[in-house]
């Protein structure tokens, strides 16, 4: 009776077929695979078949969907007489989905057909290949492109800058860029966005302000680039540039720019400003809601971030696994334990959201910093594989409570699972010198030396008349280093007058000999200090720097001070957190 009902449904469709033109069956058929080869035989009987633009629309439609690709394959080579249309957009769609074989597939096919290529043809190839990084797939490409006379299309150099991005070769991306006679908009965007990819926003500013001289003018997309490099760098007299350059031109703020702006504002240490963005958004999507809890919790302001948390229950889209990790964090940040423990109930019982790994990290995290070990231990310990990232926090607790046979613990879990990873290395035998192991940590120094293991080096930037300048420690190679240390000798002695000692706890994780009190002193963030406070002597601005690592005690307790002596807000943004301090006292209230 199955088969019967089966068959009947078959001979209405096909009739249906009958009835109607060629083209519109086509086009009742879509992109369904059994209704498409209904309509392929009844084209072959009628003998429509022989009809190349029918039978292009037909592979085409075939080839808009994955259950149907293989057979706009087969179909493509039973076409007799070929063009280049026909492979383009099949280059193009199969490009679009993701089927990056399949494109090349179809490529190789029109080059057999004796099918010269297109500008079009490389474009859609190039992009497919960024898609998932096929770096030498991508390198041959560009290869077939010059020979074919397409090395100066702009179309094909555009598509070859944003692919050399996305592949991590920015040098490339720059070469291919810089040999372009007409640069458009979307090239510039390219470079841009390649350069902040990959971490190189310095690069990314500097082209900004290139293009601006050269007459072009910024949409969206270079704002969002822009800010977002500015964002890592904590530029924020550039952002604020930017953002007024966004108002002066009527430019649109949509969704995607606001976030990107509410991000900027809040990593360049100015949350007031970045809720002040927020607020004006007209349409606001998961993304916008969580970045401004981020912006909240990465400030410590705990309560803040449980408000927008709050509204945006009642009044915006539903929590995601990311607005949970930024969430958690907040309450991590601000040691709010009960809020954080009642959040990650209510991710899978209200929400129906699965904790994952940084869910887990942040729980850790949470307890770990409170105090609360014990607790901290039993979540880590009901996990079946704890992640690396889960065994970091416990570390880390462990080592902040000086809870040191827990930390050793941890310590190992960490060695044995990421056992080429330098930094665990460095934590652990800070915890064996505050524990006043001297012995191990010189077992752990040997360790290092012979894996040829080297710490992460740490640097600070900070931001002068719109221009970013990098310190490490003992960095003596910018033209004032002379009157920079002066400078700076002059304000430890002065915070030395007012109780500053020395935290030594804050170099013994440091394994070279060297690293002595005299290098502690010339550590990144107290230079970029010192810098900035010798640019901006008659100004009462804010100091603003930022971090790559966790900023050590003693530079946090140096700070405090200096905030206290000469009367100025400075912000510290580290690797985990921002650090306001003002008269003496940091936001962070020595919980970090």
């Amino acid at each position: 009776m199955a088969n019967f009902h089966g068959r009947t449904k078959a001979l209405t469709i096909t009739i249906i077929i009958a009835t109607i033109s060629p083209y519109q069956a086509l086009v009742r058929a879509g992109h369904r695979l059994k209704q498409l080869k209904q309509v392929h035989a009844h084209l072959i009987i009628s003998g429509a078949h022989r009809n190349l633009s029918l039978f292009t629309k037909l592979t085409i439609l075939a080839c808009s969907s994955p259950s149907s690709i293989k057979y706009a394959k087969k179909l493509s080579l039973a076409i007799p007489n070929p063009d280049s249309y026909l492979f383009n957009s099949l280059i193009r769609i199969s490009s679009k989905l993701g089927f990056l074989n399949d494109a090349v597939f179809f490529y190789k096919h029109m080059i057999l057909c004796l099918i010269p290529p297109t500008n079009y043809t490389f474009t859609s190839l190039i992009k497919s290949c960024a898609n998932v990084c096929a770096f030498k797939l991508g390198k041959s490409v560009h290869s077939h492109a010059v020979i074919n006379g397409f090395s100066l299309d702009s179309f094909v150099q555009t598509s070859l800058v944003s692919f050399y991005g996305k592949c991590s070769e920015v040098g490339s991306a720059r070469k291919v860029f810089d040999e372009m006679p007409n640069k458009s908009i979307v090239a510039w965007n390219a470079m841009i966005s390649g350069y902040e990819q990959n971490g190189l926003c310095k690069d990314a500013v500097d082209l900004f302000g290139l293009m601006v001289n050269s007459g072009f003018h910024p949409d969206s997309v270079t704002f969002v680039g822009v800010s977002s490099a500015c964002a890592q760098l904590g530029a924020l007299e550039l952002g604020s540039w930017v953002h007024d350059y966004i108002v002066k031109h009527g430019s649109e703020v949509d969704v995607v720019l606001g976030t990107s702006l509410i991000n900027m504002y809040a990593r360049c240490g100015n949350v007031r400003k970045a809720r002040e963005v927020f607020d004006v958004m007209k349409d606001k999507n998961v993304v916008a809601w969580t970045a401004m809890i981020s912006g909240y919790g990465i400030h410590g302001y705990g309560k803040e971030a449980i408000k927008i948390y709050n509204s945006m229950q009642n009044y915006g889209p539903s929590p995601n696994e990311v607005t949970f990790v930024a969430i958690l964090s907040a309450c991590a940040h601000a040691g709010m334990v009960n809020e954080g423990r009642s959040i990650f109930s209510s991710m899978r019982n209200d929400h129906g959201v699965v904790p994952g790994v940084e869910h887990h990290v942040c729980m850790v995290d949470l307890l770990g910093r409170a105090g609360l070990l014990n607790d901290a231990y039993e979540h880590v310990r009901v996990l079946k594989r704890p992640s690396p990232a889960v065994w970091t926090a416990m570390l880390g607790a462990c080592k902040m409570h000086k809870d040191f046979n827990l930390g050793i613990e941890a310590a190992e879990e960490l060695l044995a699972l990421e056992p080429e990873n330098p930094g665990h290395y460095v934590t652990l035998s800070n915890v064996y010198a505050l524990a006043g192991k001297m012995e191990r940590v010189e077992k752990v120094r040997n360790i290092m030396i012979k894996k040829k293991l080297k710490k992460h080096v740490g640097y600070s930037t900070i931001e002068v008349d719109q221009r970013t300048y990098l310190f490490s420690m003992g960095d003596k190679s910018h033209p004032e280093s002379i009157e920079l240390y002066g400078y700076l000798d002059d304000l430890m002695r002065r915070i030395s007058e007012v109780g500053y000692v020395s935290t030594r706890e804050s170099v013994l994780h440091e394994l070279e000999e060297e690293e002595t009190e005299y290098a502690l002193r010339y550590h990144s963030e107290k230079l970029a200090l010192a810098f900035g406070l010798m640019k901006c002597k008659n100004d009462a601005s804010v100091i603003r720097i930022v971090k790559n690592l966790r900023m050590c005690e003693d530079c946090h307790l140096a700070i405090k001070l200096i905030s206290s002596i000469i009367k100025r807000e400075i912000v510290v943004r580290d690797k985990l957190r921002f650090h306001h301090f003002r008269d003496g006292v940091c936001s962070c209230a020595d919980y970090w």
